[in-house]
């Protein structure tokens, strides 16, 4: 007799991918419980707004953004807690539906943000004006829309059958199941996330889980919580203390400003204050730097000394900066800066190339080529009742192309077929950035852009305004794809219905896109606001850079930033081979290419901040690691959203008194 036809040794055989997905439906899927409801949305979308304010402010700040899920969650339990108590409702919020909150607010925060502080206002800069308010909003849309609808037929292969990482979608599922312990979870569901995940790798996926600062039980969710209030209050105090003076004097409410708070200190100086270097009065930034760790931290605080210490005086002082001021400092350091990161991404993109591989070996998967049905009846229903219909992605699709198309043509003259083109390229790319995000947490989305600005410098040579939207449309639909899975990703964990989850995610373009974009005019009322003091903007000053040497050439720089580029682009390879080819415990001592380059883009002050932020993070994680697990994340993210609200509000107020005084 044949092992294969005995019950027991059948029983006990590796499950077929099919077999696992049945298995994931029939014991972990909860359709039953409420997800998608009305106070989820509106509680996702207001968490939403706010976070894509935040993220406006400090992308023009400092290029970065981040993340909002954990944050997202955390506010929304601790304030729905306080509703209860208050009695304004009566029943806390389902682990699904603050699940299905978080995707909201993840949406609204992050997926149509980006756009603006790169290539938009980098449009900006180099033609010296804005795009009409009707077209921005509707391209901002129509972009975050395709990449949400081309992520639907990437999810049911990365996340069910393959079960890739998304190791941030774990880490907000995590969280949630922690915040909600023992009051909504069945006994039956009482699993281990890694159970949830992949029932190959249980313990590849709890360290993934573990190692996102996962909140672990509510008691500590409610430490969480508290540290992300005082820190917000506290980031909104500063900065009402900085830049409330010079509000009231704008208002016209006192004649003459004052000095509680200064935004630069000459701490080393005040000739040393005219290259940038000084201390600023802000926490923003310090924050900025605990969250994205001491790696890249002390990366940026390496190359803002080699930039501003070494490098810009020396060439102010041999007269190739011709002036002092902030602009024409950048302009020359900015080469070297972003060649290295453009170098590096694009090195460490084609290093990916495995990933590439796999992502265009399942295509055929993805698109449905070999969907003849899974074998399994039972499992065939539940696809059909559970996943994001097909026609859902044909219907958002076709809608989106044609959007992007037409504005791409009325608004930025793309033609039709270049404009076509960069959608097509747009979702192989995007393929590429979902399964590397999966793999690795990390999307190459800068490095896509520059892919699609070198392509068409080739196709619509000196046509900057073609370079840059091609390139916005790549990466712009990148960034919503990956954000999307990463959301999808939460939900398979936590048993939710992918379907509701997308809806979420729709909901929450509409209020990111409606609050960003005027938002946006404000801050940047023309191209003079951007590459100053108050608005670096680095992502779009090297945005323009590379849209700027492709139209005209390597002889349109000066010689000295000529030779910045070309060291610049050698040190961004040199620094990724050295990743690759040294021991894992060496590879701590190799500086971030992307924080080296960054910092040639912004001040001196702002790369000191986030080197503080940086260190102070370290030495948390190694001399207390349990204060860091629980307070680090809350205390940066409250410091960034009260910062940032409170400067959008103080600069808003003047601007908006005049617009209703008229």
């Amino acid at each position: 007799m044949s092992t294969d036809s005995h019950p027991a040794d059948a029983a006990n055989r590796p499950l077929t991918p099919e077999e696992q997905e049945l298995r994931y439906y029939k014991e972990h899927y909860r359709g039953d419980m409420k997800q998608l409801t009305v106070r989820a949305v509106l509680m996702g979308c207001g968490l939403g707004a706010i976070m894509s304010l935040t993220n406006l402010y400090i992308g023009l700040k400092t290029g970065w953004g981040f993340g909002v899920a954990i944050t997202a969650c955390v506010l929304s339990w601790a304030i729905w807690k306080f509703f209860r108590k208050v009695g304004i409702t009566k029943s806390d919020m389902t682990i699904l539906e603050n699940n299905a909150m978080q995707s909201a607010a993840s949406s609204a925060g992050y997926s149509t943000g980006g756009t603006l502080v790169s290539a938009i206002a980098a449009f900006v800069l180099v033609n010296g004006t804005h795009i009409g308010y009707g077209m921005l909003t509707l391209w901002i849309f129509f972009l975050a829309l395709l990449g949400v609808t081309m992520a639907i037929p990437m999810k049911r292969q990365m996340i069910n059958v393959e079960r890739l990482r998304f190791p941030s979608g774990i880490a907000a599922a995590a969280t949630l199941r922690s915040l909600h312990n023992d009051i909504h979870h069945k006994p039956a569901l009482q699993k281990p996330v890694a159970d949830i995940v992949s029932l190959e790798d249980e313990e590849m996926d709890t360290e993934a889980a573990e190692g996102e600062g996962v909140i672990e039980d509510e008691s500590q969710a409610q430490k969480s919580a508290n540290a992300l209030f005082f820190a917000g209050g506290l980031g909104a105090l500063i900065t009402l203390l900085r830049d409330g003076p010079g509000m009231l004097m704008q208002l016209g409410i006192i004649k003459k400003s004052f000095v509680i708070i200064e935004s630069v200190y000459p701490v080393f100086g005040k000739k040393a204050l005219g290259y940038t270097v000084g201390a600023e009065g802000s926490l923003l930034l310090v924050a900025a730097g605990g969250l994205m760790g001491f790696r890249v931290a002390a990366s940026i605080m390496l190359g803002a000394i080699l930039n501003w210490v070494i490098l810009v005086p020396w060439m102010y002082n041999i007269g190739v900066i011709e002036s002092l001021e902030y602009r024409t400092m950048v302009s020359w350091s900015l080469w070297g800066g972003a060649a290295c990161m453009v170098t590096s991404g694009l090195l460490a993109f084609a290093m990916q190339w495995k990933a590439v591989v796999r992502a265009l070996s399942g295509l055929g998967s993805i698109v449905g080529i070999k969907s003849k049905g899974s074998g399994l009846p039972e499992l065939d229903e539940f696809i059909k009742n559970i996943e994001v219909p097909g026609w859902w992605m044909i219907a958002g699709g076709v809608a989106g192309s044609l959007g992007v198309i037409w504005v791409a043509q009325a608004a930025f003259g793309m033609p039709v077929w270049m404009s076509g083109l960069a959608i097509f390229l747009s979702f192989f790319l995007a393929l590429v950035a979902c399964r590397t995000t999966g793999e690795t947490d990390t999307s190459p989305i800068g490095a896509m852009g520059k892919v699609m600005q070198l392509a068409y410098g080739a196709i619509a040579p000196g046509q900057q305004n073609v370079n840059l939207m091609a390139a916005n449309i790549t990466a712009g639909v990148a960034d919503s794809s990956s954000a999307l899975l990463i959301d999808l990703k939460s939900g398979y964990v936590l048993g939710a219905q992918p379907r509701k989850q997308f809806l979420a995610q729709f909901y929450g373009i509409f209020i990111g896109t409606a609050v960003t974009v005027p938002t946006f005019y404000l801050l940047v009322p023309d191209a003079s606001a951007l590459g100053t003091d108050q608005w670096p903007a680095p992502a779009a000053v090297v945005w323009a850079a590379v849209s700027e040497l492709l139209a005209n050439g390597l002889d349109s720089i000066h010689p000295t930033a000529r030779l910045a580029l070309w060291i610049g682009g050698l040190v961004g390879i040199a620094l990724v081979l050295l990743q690759k080819i040294l021991p894992r415990k060496a590879r701590v001592w190799v500086p971030s290419p992307l924080g080296l380059g960054l910092a040639f883009t912004f001040h001196f002050w702002y790369a000191l901040s986030m080197f503080m932020g940086g260190l102070i993070q370290l030495i948390l994680s190694k001399k207390k690691p349990n204060i860091d697990s629980i307070y680090t994340i809350p205390t940066a993210s409250g410091l960034i959203a009260g910062e940032s609200l409170m400067g959008i509000f103080v600069i808003l107020i003047p601007l908006l008194v005049g617009l209703f005084a008229r």
